[in-house]
């Protein structure tokens, strides 16, 4: 399971010019779900990304997690995050999970994330999307279980 994440001052996720899901001082997350992802690899995604201390506190620039900062959190669905460039000029999504095992650990992830985080937004599994945000920083991480 890959996430990457990017801390941002705001973000929104819209479908066909409507906005479907909103935050402001938190992270933006981009969840790509492999086929040999576990539901333990969530987890450890979960408790990594909602305690990573990547906040600014008064005295240092990253010492605060999302949760000491009551922050927001998007979390959008990304399969290709699992897609190798490797070999070639196309993408190769083989290691990406299949639509039925991915929406169910997409879910998963976000009913994980709201048992610690107070506001959680989405986007649409499975949906084309358009992705706004105003990054902080920047700071971008990728995270891989």
């Amino acid at each position: 399971m890959k996430a990457l994440i990017q801390r941002v001052k705001s973000s929104s996720v819209a479908i066909n010019g409507e906005t479907i899901g909103k935050i402001n001082n938190g992270l933006l997350v981009f969840l790509g779900i492999c086929k040999n992802d576990e539901y333990k690899d969530a987890d450890f995604l979960v408790n990594k990304i909602t305690e990573l201390r990547i906040f600014a506190s008064e005295s240092k620039p990253m010492d605060l997690s999302l949760k000491d900062i009551n922050g927001q959190i998007l979390i959008i669905s990304q399969f290709t995050l699992c897609g190798s460039t490797k070999n070639g000029r196309r993408p190769d999504f083989g290691d990406s999970a299949s639509p039925e095992k991915a929406n169910k650990f997409y879910e998963y992830f976000i009913d994980k994330c709201k048992e610690k985080i107070k506001e959680v937004k989405t986007g649409k599994f499975g949906a084309m999307m358009e992705v706004k945000l105003i990054n902080d920083g920047p700071v971008t991480f990728m995270i891989e279980s």
